[in-house]
């Protein structure tokens, strides 16, 4: 039977001589492939279909979440042949445009009738009928117009040595081993991977002079024009030095330890090194206007869970390195920027917000030049019903929708591939996002391992290049899979992973979109933007009945700018519905006015993460943010409500808000121990005024309120915060992910509730019981600052301000 492109004798001929003039101009021995068509890869295929037979009830667990049933076990499914048979079918129909589709079809006709005519007894017969069959599918697999390209960059690495989602991208923790690669001929019978650097020497930067060719790569990109490829490379030396402190422009690693971003033509030529320090850079990715958003440590501030882990965030730069501008200011990690059809940048955020940790990683979407920032499909899922991670989302060509990775919160960037739809309604579940490979459940949140799929390129909505490895052992090969549940080896290298293909040509641009930011130094640019919102009662939870919104609450969350794991105290008694992180520092930059209408329109600090509170005209909170926003220098954003439904449209869109008629408000800063926050500037007077000697009195019956101070290892506190906070104060949401309207802070604090009502004739004044309720709605903190010397000073009634913010 004929094939596409491969059958006269002289194109086969001018195919092996262009492979080999191509590697001779590389400088690098090509290595034989791996295929599908070699029986230990059909044999790994048969045993992990028999596994998948006998999961059954996992695999089909939930048939609604599936993107293509056929991706799952059908009921007719008896053994691997009548798995491949039945998606082989399916992708034959789904391919029914091909040339050779009734050849095809005809030879499918006749290996299932010869399966059903051979008895399930019949191992080896059968077995010797699937392999016929799994060499069909290849053949028409490989006929798939989309592949119409026949070479993949991708990169060769060991797995890292520490399993975490934020670990895994340090350089200290990367193995030597490695290059970037081109697999030439991809769907011929004899591919071959080339080095592409393997003669190339850097150019520029601090390792000019000198081969990549002992450290270790991540994160590869190609350029529209398939002219330059983007790859971040680290030195790999663990002996050097490590270091923290509070000053975040010092960096944290030995520059010899840390990944750094190259720039190298796509022939191997003019290799350069674009950025350096004591920073990890990487997961650079072109964009249409010229520019590069990659990943960086340089916003400064560390991870809130028990080790010394810088944080790293969005960033852009020029091609040349230069120009460097930090697109993010959220204070926890980001990764894996790609670009959108719109032409924004499409990323995965850790927000990580008073609440729980390990399901707070979703796909975030901003302007190429950080404005506008948003979640894609929903922030707020519930841990047991959706991925702990979303990672390496793309764009699907010709589509709205994202390809993603399904990946652990305690582990690295691989799992099940999921499709994300941000135009379906969210749920806290599973409603926008389906399966793709069902036999693979998500890792942590389904199963202990499962790191078994990653790197995926979509092709189509149906069709995709990823990485796979069925022992989970960070083996994996490259492979081209289809929704249908088929996939077919490309490549794999039996003594380290391949990881990141995708197809070594030019591409189309995603739409260019203005660029708003004042690219000037930070010095010239604005220190201010703009807020707005429609209507605050636009909310996905009911308001309490009768509840009317007179201001909002504007907090600054803090970085943490000392390692979690050391902390010299703990900034406040930890929220029970997130327990699994110290408490952040905050600080309240004041108050702004809401309209009658729920409308509000106000001036804000630009790169400052905010968090809002709704307050009544009792000045209470009714409903707090348990995520952040920011805006660029200049920029207006411009929100529907208080966590109003995405797919939803605006109550008052019929009517202008009465808010942006007039000229924002500027923010009416608040009573002294806000900003900084400070308990014992705040709440300590007011209890030593009108509390502590009654108290003192009555110790039998009545808890001391005094500020000695007492020590319980970090818990380093005055004596009226442990007697208050536990029992009176509040740390919890009750919820691990959403804040429900009039459910927290001060409005269902037993402290409130007695100051309000009378306690033994206390009468507070009314800025008094402002500075215990704005207290208890701040979470019931105690500090404003993490350092040690900030922390000291704040027990002596100092201020300290924050060094980061």
């Amino acid at each position: 039977m004929k094939q596409r492109t491969r059958t006269p004798s002289h194109w086969l001929y001018l195919t092996l001589l262009f492979t080999f003039v191509l590697s001779t101009s590389l400088h690098s021995e090509p290595q034989k492939t791996t295929t599908s068509l070699e029986s230990p890869e059909l044999r790994r295929q048969h045993q992990k279909l028999l596994a998948d037979l006998k999961n059954q009830k996992t695999v089909n667990r939930y048939p609604d979440q599936l993107f293509n049933a056929a991706a799952g076990i059908a009921n007719t499914d008896r053994d691997p042949l009548d798995i491949v048979l039945r998606r082989t079918t399916t992708l034959l129909k789904n391919l029914n445009t091909v040339e050779w589709f009734s050849e095809f079809e005809a030879e499918l006709t006749t290996l299932s009738d010869l399966a059903k005519k051979t008895s399930l007894e019949s191992t080896t017969a059968r077995y010797d009928i699937y392999e016929r069959a799994c060499k069909l599918r290849r053949r028409i697999a490989f006929s798939n117009p989309l592949l119409d390209f026949d070479k993949l960059l991708f990169i060769k690495r060991h797995r890292a040595t520490y399993n975490h989602m934020c670990d895994q991208f340090y350089g200290i923790n990367a193995r030597p081993g490695g290059s970037l690669f081109v697999l030439n001929d991809v769907f011929g019978d004899s591919p071959t991977a080339t080095d592409l650097l393997s003669e190339s020497i850097v150019q520029s930067g601090r390792l000019k002079g000198t081969r990549l060719n002992k450290g270790s790569f991540l994160s590869p990109d190609l350029s529209y024009d398939g002219n330059n490829i983007l790859f971040a490379y680290t030195e790999c030396h663990p002996d050097k030095e490590q270091r923290h402190h509070t000053d975040s422009s010092k960096g944290h690693w030995h520059q010899e330890n840390s990944f750094h971003i190259f720039n190298v033509n796509s022939d191997g030529s003019n290799l350069k090194q674009i950025t350096d320090g004591t920073f990890n850079d990487f997961d650079p990715c072109f964009m249409p206007n010229g520019r590069v958003v990659f990943i960086s440590e340089r916003r400064g501030g560390y991870l809130r869970c028990g080790r010394a882990c810088p944080t790293y965030t969005l960033f852009d730069m020029k091609p040349d390195g230069s120009n460097i501008n930090m697109l993010s200011a959220h204070e926890n990690n980001e990764w894996q920027p790609s670009i959108a059809h719109s032409g924004e940048i499409v990323y995965t955020r850790w927000d990580y917000i008073d609440r729980h940790g390990c399901t707070a990683h979703a796909p975030w979407i901003t302007s190429p030049d950080g404005r506008d920032t948003r979640s894609v499909h929903g922030n707020y899922a519930t841990k047991e019903k959706r991925p702990d991670m979303e990672m390496d989302v793309r764009a699907i060509p010709g589509s709205h929708r994202f390809i993603a990775t399904a990946a652990p919160h305690h582990g690295q960037a691989f799992g099940s591939l999921v499709m994300v739809d941000p135009r379906v309604a969210d749920d806290d579940a599973m409603a926008p996002v389906k399966r793709i490979t069902p036999e693979v459940p998500f890792p942590e949140s389904e199963a202990k391992k499962s790191h078994m799929y990653g790197s995926a390129w979509p092709l189509s909505e149906n069709y995709y290049l990823c990485v796979y490895d069925d022992k989970d052992k960070f083996n994996h090969g490259l492979y081209l899979l289809d929704a249908f549940g088929n996939k077919e080896l490309l490549y794999r290298d039996a003594e380290i992973a391949s990881l990141s293909p995708m197809p070594f040509r030019p591409r189309p641009s995603p739409r260019l979109m203005p660029n708003a930011s004042a690219r000037s130094t930070p010095e010239e640019q604005p220190k201010t933007g703009v807020m707005g919102v429609i209507n605050v009662y636009d909310s996905l939870k009911p308001w309490p009945e009768g509840t009317k919104i007179t201001a909002l609450r504007i907090m600054q969350m803090l970085p943490s700018t000392v390692p979690s794991g050391f902390p010299p105290h703990e900034i406040g008694l930890r929220i029970k519905s997130a327990p699994d992180s110290i408490t952040m520092a905050r600080q309240v930059l004041g108050t702004v006015p809401v309209e009658t209408d729920g409308s509000a329109h106000f001036i804000v600090p630009a790169m400052r993460e905010l968090s809002f509170q709704a307050l009544n005209k009792e000045g209470l909170a009714v409903q707090g943010m348990r995520s952040a926003a920011y805006v660029q220098p200049g920029e207006v954003l411009v929100c529907h409500g208080c966590h109003e439904p995405k797919t939803s449209t605006p109550s008052s869109h019929l009517s202008p808000a009465k808010a942006l008629q007039r000229p924002p408000s500027t923010i009416k800063p608040d009573v002294a121990g806000s900003k900084p926050f400070s308990y014992p500037i705040l709440v300590q007077p007011v209890l030593d005024k009108k509390c502590v000697s009654c108290h003192a009195q009555h110790s039998e019956t009545a808890p001391p309120l005094d500020s000695a101070i007492v020590r319980d290892g970090r818990k380093i506190w005055y004596q009226s915060y442990w007697s208050l906070t536990p029992k009176f104060g509040f740390y919890d949401y009750g919820d691990r992910y959403r804040t429900t309207p009039g459910k927290f802070g001060a409005m269902t604090s037993k402290l409130y509730k007695m100051l309000n009502t009378g306690h033994h004739g206390v009468n507070l004044s009314k800025e008094e019981l402002h500075r215990i309720t704005l207290w208890l709605d701040s979470g019931s903190i105690f500090y404003g600052v993490y350092e040690k010397e900030g922390g000291e000073a704040q027990l002596q009634g100092k201020v300290a301000l924050p060094t980061l913010e």
